[in-house]
């Protein structure tokens, strides 16, 4: 059975489970052929031409023999428990064919053929009887629709894809591969092996009828031949999971890098509040998986430097990078680039850095990216001495020499002190070779060389400082867990649906939530009544559960003055949402004290029923869905944590000052966007939470909340 069914934060199978699929002692090759081209006789040539080390069974009800192995030609000849079963067959056989091995005792099933969930009806209803059969059994099933899985640790290629079996060496640093996408899971095998880097295990999950990339992820941060996990993944079928499985790998030391497609995707238009519709799930994925470590690229391509400088390096690349260059174009350029990708380029010169200043010519001044000239070809003993006096320096997160290859001759000159440099000692920060003459004619030796010492080399360095930034991102994150104590609402047990302005309110106030002053009127007298008690001016705003965009229906009216004022405004407020749409019933209005101006933000939250609770906060008004200039945040952060992202938003300078304006209390509203996540953990049935506007005044004068809406389950 599977292990920890029940909750979806626990891993589903133990390691000796998924050993059946990934090291297995036995396998059965159903489909086994031997014409050309077809998927079973390309994966048992795969078998025999690297020498499993184990039992091979093929079965074909047409053949006695193939490679020199007897067939069997069926499923119920084969001996039970049998390990792990391949299936190079058509679709229409597949379940039978996976019942029988079930019955028969088999630990894991790979699955090549398409046509199931991604099919229609049918094969969706098919896929699920095959998750039902590997449950009922405690089966392991790889698929349907994937490309196998190779375990080149121990020379184990379960794929129908020829396969170059790169074997790590004892002791090589390795990366593991776990892709819902067969192909870009030996693309990037494929792109890792001729730069020198291993893979030691990679797994196609396919439709994943059973099992998903956190089964394997989980089974890779155990593994000791797995150092970095690359990942494709489309679509986290079991979030809590997969987000279990990161925090292990973070822990473990074993970076992720993730390539997820999906951030054009358009918001939900099911959601209730703007921040239901600002905080797609695209956004939510990465704000959770950035709290557990994970490594984002953006493309294919980065996801393979990525790794190669992960799997590659002592160590990964910390903030402020320094670049050794030797061209003041190239110098101008990368300082564009690094503006560009947010990279952090460390400030050097004369006066900072005495060390590096020892060993350039007088007439080199000491910057970052430093220029030295030609005078490397006529001593290039500067390479080694200045890449050592950068690595030696504390605050270095990384080294990039950003050189000119030209030719065979030029780098005779240069690539022999550059490996020099790491062998002078063991710096703890990596040193990056990025050509800047794609296409020079390099001897593949100084190549081999650079790699052999733990230095990545690349054609580019436009694609080493992309890596190298979304590397030092992770080093910039603050991972540490400062949750409060959750915030639990009285009476939350009774409510449900769209929680209108002033119940909504009610329920948040008592928590520390800072509304203005109000009252909540049933009738045009109370209002008066109301407006009396608060003081003018005053604000009424018309209340109703079906009335999300109130200003839309006039359901707004602002700086009354008087009680007749009020009572006028009461009658015409009804008139404007009956016009407006005759179906909606109102409660009453909700009159409250007119506060002062001060600058609009937008503070919300969303409970994603995998994901989780995440909150919302950024520039509000009328153009926060237009801008979008807003920063998600996970409720296990702290105000210093939350300040930190509130200053990155886009429009952060009218935070903190801009042309002589006050700065405005960002301590006030960080501690706000903390309470809003201390909430949602304590009540898992609100669904959605908007504040909007939330009026941040100048530092030291806190916030005020004027709107509120909640959608509770």
């Amino acid at each position: 059975m599977f292990e920890g069914i029940s909750t979806m934060t626990t891993r589903r199978f133990t390691n000796a489970q998924i050993d059946r699929l990934l090291r297995p002692k036995s396998v059965a090759v159903i489909g086994a052929s031997d014409r050309h081209g077809a998927l079973g006789c390309t994966l048992l040539n795969n078998l025999v031409q690297y020498e499993f080390d184990g039992d091979i069974y093929p079965v074909n009800p047409k053949r006695d023999e193939l490679q020199g192995l007897k067939v069997y030609k069926g499923v119920d000849e084969l001996p039970e428990g049998v390990d792990c079963a391949v299936l190079a067959i058509p679709r229409a056989f597949v379940v039978d064919t996976v019942r029988q091995l079930a019955e028969r005792g088999c630990g894991a099933a790979v699955i090549y053929a398409a046509g199931f969930s991604e099919a229609g009806e049918e094969g969706a209803k098919d896929q699920a009887e095959l998750g039902r059969i590997a449950e009922e059994h405690g089966m392991i099933i790889e698929g349907p629709n994937c490309l196998g899985c190779t375990n080149y640790v121990a020379r184990i290629p379960l794929t129908f894809v020829e396969t170059n079996m790169k074997t790590p060496p004892a002791g090589a640093r390795a990366v593991g591969i776990a892709s819902q996408s067969g192909a870009l899971a030996a693309v990037l095998a494929t792109t890792l092996h001729p730069r020198g880097c291993y893979v030691s295990t990679s797994v196609s999950t396919g439709n994943e009828a059973a099992s998903g990339v956190e089964d394997y992820v989980e089974w890779l941060v155990d593994d000791p031949a797995t150092h970095v996990i690359a990942m494709y993944v489309e679509n986290f079928r079991r979030p809590a999971a997969f987000v279990a499985a990161a925090r292990r790998a973070r822990e473990a030391g074993k970076p992720i890098v993730l390539l997820h497609p999906g951030k054009s995707d358009k918001a939900q238009e099911s959601a209730a509040t703007h921040t239901g519709a600002m905080a797609g799930d695209f956004k939510l994925m990465k704000a959770k998986l950035a709290r557990e470590g994970v490594i984002f690229a953006e493309t294919l391509e980065e996801l393979a430097d990525i790794a190669t400088i992960a799997v590659t390096c002592p160590s990964l690349p910390g903030a402020n990078m320094v670049v050794l260059g030797e061209s003041g174009a190239l110098r101008g350029l990368a300082f564009d680039l690094a503006e560009d990708i947010g990279l952090d380029l460390l400030h050097l010169d004369d006066d900072n850095s005495p060390n590096i200043r020892a060993v350039l010519p007088d007439f080199v001044p000491v910057s970052n990216p430093t220029d030295i000239t030609a005078v490397g070809l006529s001593e290039p003993e500067i390479y080694t001495n200045l890449l050592v006096a950068l690595l030696e320096d504390e605050r270095v997160g990384s080294v990039v020499a950003s050189i000119i290859q030209s030719d065979p001759i030029t780098s005779k000159i240069k690539f022999p002190p550059i490996q020099e440099a790491v062998a002078r000692g063991e710096f703890g920060k990596p040193l990056v070779f990025a050509g800047v003459d794609e296409g020079a004619n390099v001897p593949q030796e100084y190549i081999d060389s650079l790699r052999a010492a733990g230095i990545p080399w690349f054609a580019s360095t436009e694609r080493a400082y992309r890596a190298i930034a979304r590397l030092a991102d992770l080093a910039k994150r603050d991972l540490t867990d400062r949750s409060g104590e959750p915030l639990v609402i009285d009476g939350m047990e009774t409510v449900t649906g769209v929680v209108p302005e002033y119940k909504a309110k009610d329920l948040l106030r008592p928590l520390g939530v800072p509304f203005p002053d109000s009252t909540f009127a049933p009738t045009a007298d109370a209002a008066a009544a109301a407006a009396d008690a608060l003081g003018y001016p005053v604000v009424m705003k018309a209340q109703a559960a079906a009335l999300g965009h109130k200003s839309d229906a006039g359901g707004v009216i602002l700086n009354l003055k008087s009680a007749d004022e009020v009572r006028e405004a009461f009658d015409r407020m009804y008139a404007n949402v009956a016009n407006y749409d005759s179906s909606i019933k109102l409660d009453g209005v909700l009159v409250e004290k007119m506060g002062t101006m001060g600058t609009e933000m937008i503070v919300g939250a969303k409970h994603d029923p995998e994901w989780g609770p995440v909150v919302l906060a950024g520039f509000g008004g009328v153009t926060a869905e237009i801008l979008k200039d807003v920063k998600l945040f996970t409720p296990d952060l702290g105000v210093e944590q939350v300040k930190e992202g509130l200053l990155s938003l886009q429009q952060a300078p009218l935070l903190t000052g801009w042309r002589g304006s006050p700065a405005l209390d960002v301590d006030a509203l960080a501690a706000l966007i903390v309470q809003v996540g201390q909430v949602m953990t304590g009540n898992p049935s609100i669904r959605e939470i908007d504040l909007n506007p939330v009026i941040v005044y100048p530092q030291g004068q806190g916030v005020i909340a004027l709107d509120a809406l909640m959608l509770v389950d």
